[in-house]
């Protein structure tokens, strides 16, 4: 037997050597059955018959065959000669059917592709480039007869490289990525090269070729050098952007490069505003800054030099009592209609106020049981509160044109599905070179190792047996009832479920894991393993087998591919992903509707999840450092810090209620302690706002406006501000005052309530009015934020009027009668003092804050400090971050703040955008398809070449890769060049769609015939009538463009058959902060904007058909392209009413509205100012800030302003002395000191968001408004305040003069800064103060 095998060897190479190499002979010829050495093959491995013979004369069927497969050989009948036989035609036919599903869309590539492979079997001089290099005996049709089993070919370079030139560019619409990928092996599309591509092709273990063809790429210079008679290939291989010899037309721009129009690319983003080389907004800010410090010591110098010019006068006169009188008396006629409308304004509010107050201090138990009765019935609304945490209703208007985006795609595609992902890291395992057989030395990282991949798999496998029972569903629930199954969406299996994973390049299976095999390549034999299948799998991710002889598909168990950018993450180069520094798992959840019962079912198992992943993470044995995530995990998080976070609140109420009974509290004796103690009155406070608060939203809540946790938050916070200032006003007011002779407690009350009130309702009211002009923007929580807040606001002035006095009156009674506050039955035998209670701060700013504030030279520094504060803010201001990351909605030690981190530092692709189509395109048309597709034929600027251009850009455009096109797979579908769309000629389904899976005897008739010049395009008819064909036909290897899984869903009709929506998915580069997703945003609206109007101008396109682009992030970040102008005019409507009610209730007093309206716009400029400073970025959350601290703003000017108004003091900066001891001291007790405190205490929150926006910029906005109120406001009056009100003065002259007449006791009522400093007592009377007087003709403002 040795024997007659050496001598079969010997004929065997004595035949090889002996075989001509000359024009006009084949070297093979026939079929000799399937190839032996090859297995589990995609096709049958059908290998020709070794036979040297000249070629043959092709006649009738014959002939037809070879010009419809090989027409690049055509010489014309009875001129053409070849070395195939008819079956031999047939099978190369149905190999090069397999291709073109990939490659008819370029025309040219897929006539070179055709070309070669014809010159190889067919070519009459098939002797010249062919040389065998491999026989085997096979037995086949009865007998033995030698096959070739391994040849080379031989093509001249130049023809190669011009053929895979064509090809390399070529695109598969379904993913967006190149054909050529899925034809060059490991290598990919980036790294494919003609010698590569050819490699592939003529590997056995691609599944494809049935036997080893050697592609031997020789150079003009090396032919010579050729074995004799054999000679390189150098036909005619055609440029893609040529048309073929059959009429085929150029390919298109997306797939090839030289057929591309010069588009230009997207426009630069808009550079920083300059203004001669520098910052634009630094200049106008320091030559603002020098133009208002220039006008105000212009301002000082004027106003010094005529005060020096005019002689000092001193007119002295005696009153009745003998005292010294710096001025002369007001005659009525002097007095103006400003300062009589403003007296007016004032007495007449006094006066309302005054009775009210008796009325209500006179019957206390009934305005207490009338109060508690109404805020009762409110608050019975919050029975029905609804309470809004969907992050889209929050921050998206209903008719935002987002909102109204995700609407149309939910409602035609479904809502995008739920994700529940893993990214896993091994940061401590090391890496090792891995020696392939195949593909030579490759890095695998740590955790691409096998024991790692086993790891994961058997965590996957964990999560996806799930079970547990629904209550929803009534029985047991699993991953198959909810998940994401795009080939099986009506009735799911397990291993239907969208799962992307690595182990899925395995399909889960441990056997193909630890599969491996010895192979030989190229002599040399090794083992090869789940690394080799790996390797080619993540460079060819559509492969239904691999290259090795493991013979593994590449897809995942649920039928489809799995891209390596979802399955690995952290890789350096576009395909290093076997040195990838994380895996990534993938759960895909269908995202019902929330009315849906499975959507409950949904949240069920994402909570199953998170409690395998949080279990597995706490595992010591785990070799993994992972992050993860669920759909709810958002919401969730923010849900439970927002619970942990109530005690901080609470805390910080309770902080504040302690400052309140403290320092309301009056103090005048040890013993009197428990007696002139204020804790409940500070109770009452208290209560009173969280009454106001209930009430508010108990009454929205039986309206059916619905809530949310940034009102419960925020509201009791700022109605406590205001609440409690004016509790102070009104308490300070009245502990400073000594009631009359004969004067009863309610009347009393009454009195000092007409003083103060009108103050209150000035600041109530421009603060309710405010926030009901705020509730005019369109962010749901803005403006459901203001209504909550304004009717609060509003409810808390009425409670202060009512029940509080009334509080205040039984307090006043019990003190009369020296009870104790706690111990109402103990009395105390010390008397109350029979003066006013002053407090600390009253004196304190009388004596020492106020004189240094009014200092000449203190007022100067003052002025120049807040401008310089003002301009450095605005500029400032202009560069304030606009956006929120979704990290801060997070607390501090949140898993999602990992898996932010991760998600940022692994992930190499953005999310999907769609570009959707709305009613009025007829896609069925010619021009319609042409206007869609990018493939030959198209029109250049159509809706997917232009989606293509920008990927070219993704710096600019924010797209990384080109969309998907239903349209152009349609097409390839419907080509006669693949077995896809084929007609049963008999049976029941006569004349209906044949899926590629039948046999050809069953449909031997195409749904098309073959265009003569290329372009495929489906009459009306036929688009519509085989559409739903294309549409649930699963992809398989025999017809990769079914369009189920990848477009069934992305096509929406209605009843009469017209296309009302489709969709077109691209993906985002990876988009990591606000202002990216924002410019993204922006970005994609502008294309989608240009290719409307491209596609209005296609014949029978209706003009408002509209194209738009979607990303589930979109109703999060559109806010942010106009929350800088809606942010202005929320604003603005809250500054318009702080300036007209403080005119209308000063009686139309503009200067004093107009000084008010300054300080509270310099308060909002630099609160914008340190928030840039602070790292403290401007959003919706920000802009509720800002729109508090404009309330909270009023209450540190108005109150100021008013008294400084009605002070009849001799200058300016003696009245504004006055006010600054006299309110200042209130002001600061009541709003700074009542605010600071419980502000302070919210540093000790775990939200971010509570720390960033409640603690920090309420913290600004504090110390802003207090220094602004306290130390600017008062400076600014003194020099531009408002002049003396003659009228107050007349009549105050009027009542002083009534007095000494009469002899009457002088009284404490609106006691004067010189007056109580100065009182001396003459037989047991104290002397009327100095009487004030301002002339007119004297302007002493210094």
């Amino acid at each position: 037997m040795a024997q007659l095998g050496a001598l079969f060897t010997l004929s065997c190479c004595l035949i090889l050597t002996g075989a001509q190499h000359q024009p006009g002979r084949c070297i093979f010829y026939e079929e000799c059955g399937q190839n032996p050495t090859l297995n589990q093959t995609l096709i049958k491995p059908i290998v020709p018959c070794y036979n040297p013979s000249p070629a043959r004369l092709l006649k009738g069927d014959h002939y037809k065959k070879l010009a419809q497969v090989c027409p690049m050989l055509d010489r014309g009948e009875g001129n053409t000669f070849a070395c195939c036989s008819i079956p031999q035609l047939v099978s190369l036919e149905t190999s090069l059917t397999l291709s073109k599903a990939v490659l008819n869309r370029c025309p040219s590539c897929s006539h070179n592709f055709a070309h070669e492979h014809c010159i190889n079997t067919c070519s009459p001089d098939q002797s010249q480039y062919v040389n065998v290099t491999r026989l085997m005996n096979i037995t086949y049709a009865g007998g033995t007869r030698e096959a070739v089993v391994a040849y080379q070919a031989y093509l001249s370079s130049r023809f190669a490289e011009k053929a895979f030139q064509s090809c390399k560019n070529v695109r598969i619409p379904a993913t967006g990525g190149f054909a050529i990928s899925t034809m060059c092996g490991r290598y990919g599309a980036k790294l494919c090269t003609a010698q590569r591509w050819y490699d592939f092709q003529g590997d056995s273990s691609n599944g494809l070729a049935p036997l080893d063809i050697d592609f031997m790429l020789i150079p003009d210079s090396a032919a010579a050098s050729l074995p004799f008679g054999l000679i390189p290939y150098n036909g005619s291989a055609l440029n893609c952007n040529q048309d073929t010899p059959s009429g085929g037309k150029a390919c298109s721009c997306q797939d090839c490069q030289d057929a591309c129009p010069v588009v230009p690319g997207p426009a630069e983003p808009p550079g920083p505003f300059r203004m001669f080389g520098v910052d634009g907004f630094l200049l106008i800010s320091v030559l603002l800054l020098v133009l208002l410090m220039l006008a105000f010591i212009f301002y000082i110098s004027v106003s010094c030099y005529v005060k020096s010019t005019k002689p000092k006068t001193k007119n002295t006169k005696k009153d009745l009592n003998s005292n010294n009188v710096t001025q002369r008396l007001i005659h009525p006629a002097e007095i103006t209609c400003t300062d009589k409308n403003s007296l007016a304004a004032h007495a007449f509010l006094s006066s309302i106020f005054e009775e009210w107050g008796k009325l209500m201090a006179t019957y206390p138990l009934t305005v207490l049981l009338v109060s508690a009765a109404l805020v009762s019935v409110l608050a019975a609304g919050l029975m029905h509160i609804e309470l809004t945490t969907d992050p889209v209703e929050l921050w998206s208007a209903p008719n935002s044109r987002a909102r109204q985006e995700k609407d149309f795609h939910d409602s035609n595609f479904g809502p995008f599905f739920r994700t529940n992902q893993l990214i896993l890291t091994a940061p401590q395992r090391k890496g090792h070179i891995y020696d392939s057989l195949l593909f030579g030395k490759q890095n695998f990282s740590g955790i691409v190792s096998k024991d790692l991949i086993l790891e994961l798999l058997e965590l996957q496998t964990r999560i996806r047996d799930i079970e547990f029972f629904s209550k929803d569903l009534n029985r047991t629930a699993s991953l198959k009832d909810v998940c994401f199954a795009p080939l099986n969406p009506t009735n799911p299996t397990m291993t239907d479920c969208a799962v992307n994973s690595l182990p899925q390049y395995f399909q889960n299976s441990i056997d193909n894991i630890n599969a491996k095999v010895f192979m030989t390549e190229l002599g040399v034999t090794k083992e090869v393993d789940w690394r080799d299948h790996l390797i080619y799998c993540v460079n060819s991710p559509l492969s239904f087998k691999d290259i090795t002889d493991l013979g593994m598909s590449c897809m995942a168990d649920y039928g489809a591919p799995v891209f390596p950018f979802l399955a690995v993450g952290g890789y350096n180069s576009e395909d290093d992903y076997t040195n990838a520094e994380a895996l990534i798992l993938t759960f895909s959840l269908n995202n019902f509707p929330r009315t849906d019962p499975r959507f409950k079912v949904a949240l069920q198992w994402e909570t199953e999840f998170l409690k395998i992943v949080q279990e597995y993470q706490k595992n010591p044995k785990n070799n993994f450092t992972f992050a993860y995530m669920a759909e709810r995990s958002l919401e969730d998080e923010i849900n439970r810090t927002t619970a942990e976070d109530i005690p901080i609140f609470m805390i910080s109420y309770a902080v504040i209620f302690v400052y309140i009974a403290v320092a309301l509290g009056e103090y005048s004796s040890c013993k009197r302690i428990l007696v002139d103690s204020k804790f409940l009155v500070g109770l009452g406070g208290i209560l009173v706002v969280g009454c106001s608060v209930l009430a508010s939203m108990g009454f929205y809540s039986w309206v059916g406006l619905p809530s949310s946790l940034v009102i419960l938050q925020v509201v009791p916070f700022l109605v406590l501000a205001v609440g409690a200032d004016n509790i102070f006003i009104f308490v300070l007011e009245y502990q400073r005052d000594m009631r009359r002779p004969g004067e009863k407690r309610e009347e009393q009350i009454g009195r000092v309530l007409g003083s103060v009130a009108p103050s209150m309702l000035l600041c109530s009211l421009s603060e309710s009015v405010c926030f009901f002009l705020g509730a005019l923007s369109t962010m749901p929580a803005v403006k459901s934020f203001a209504l909550y807040a304004a009717l609060a606001v509003l409810m808390d002035f009425v409670l202060q009027m009512t029940s509080f006095v009334a509080l205040l009156s039984l307090d006043a009674r019990r003190q009369d009668k020296n009870r104790c506050e706690l111990l109402c039955c103990v009395t105390v035998s010390t008397r109350r003092p029979n003066k006013p209670n002053e407090g600390i701060l009253l004196p304190f700013m009388r004596k020492f804050y106020a004189p240094a504030l009014m200092h000449s030279v203190t007022r100067v520094i003052v002025m120049l400090l807040f401008i310089f504060m003002f301009c450095a803010s605005l500029f400032l201001m202009f560069n304030v971050t606009v956006g929120l990351d979704q990290e801060l909605a997070m607390p501090q030690g949140s898993y999602m703040l990992t898996y932010f981190e991760y998600l940022y530092k692994y992930f190499e692709v953005g999310v999907p955008v769609y570009f959707v189509t709305k009613k009025g395109y007829n896609f069925s048309t010619v021009e319609g398809i042409n206007g869609v597709c990018s493939s030959v034929g198209c029109n250049q600027f159509s809706l997917t070449q232009k989606i293509q251009y920008a990927t070219e850009y993704p710096e600019l455009s924010y797209i990384a890769i080109p969309s998907n096109s239903w349209v152009d797979d349609y097409i390839d579908w419907l080509n006669p060049g693949s077995k896809c769309c084929r007609l049963y000629a008999f049976g029941p389904d006569k004349g209906e769609f044949c899926p590629a899976s039948e046999s050809a005897f069953r449909c031997p008739f195409k749904c098309m015939k073959t265009p003569p010049d290329g372009v495929l395009r489906p009459s009306v008819e036929q688009f519509n009538r085989f559409l739903p064909d294309f549409l649930g036909n699963r992809p398989d290897l025999q017809c990769p463009k079914g369009g189920l899984g990848a477009y069934d869903t992305a096509v929406v009709k209605d009843e009469s058959g017209e296309i009302i929506a489709t969709r077109f998915m691209a993906y985002h580069t990876p988009l990591t902060n606000s202002q990216e997703f924002t410019a993204a945003l922006l970005r994609a609206r502008e294309l989608a904007h240009n290719i409307t109007m491209g596609m209005r101008l296609v014949p029978g396109t209706s003009p408002d058909f509209e194209v738009f682009p979607y990303t589930v992030t979109n109703v999060f970040y559109e806010q942010y392209l106009t929350i800088v102008p809606e942010g202005l005019f929320n604003i603005s409507l809250c500054l318009l009413p702080t300036f007209v009610v403080c005119c209308l209730l000063l009686g139309l007093d503009l200067r004093s509205g107009l000084l008010n309206l300054i300080t509270i716009v310099m308060i909002v400029v630099d609160t914008v100012g340190v928030m840039t400073l602070w790292g403290i970025d401007y959003n919706a959350v920000a802009l509720i800030n800002l729109v508090t601290a404009v309330g909270i703003s009023v209450e540190f000017v108005s109150h100021m302003t008013r008294s400084f108004a009605l002070s009849t003091k001799l200058t300016h900066v003696e009245r504004a002395k006055e006010a600054t001891a006299n309110m200042g001291s209130a002001v600061f007790a009541g709003v700074a000191m009542t605010n600071l405190p419980g502000i302070l205490v919210l540093a000790f929150a775990k939200a971010q968001l509570i720390q960033m926006f409640f603690f920090r910029l309420n913290l600004v906005i504090t110390l802003l408004g207090m220094a602004h109120g306290l130390v600017f406001l008062p400076v600014l009056l003194s020099y531009f305040g408002p002049g003396l009100n003659k009228a107050v003065l007349f009549q105050q002259q009027q009542r002083d003069r009534e007095q000494m007449s009469n002899h009457m006791k002088p009284v404490y009522d609106n006691m004067t800064y010189e007056a109580q400093e100065n009182k001396p007592e003459l037989n047991g009377t104290i002397v009327s103060q100095t009487v004030n007087h301002h002339g007119e003709e004297r302007v002493d403002r210094f």
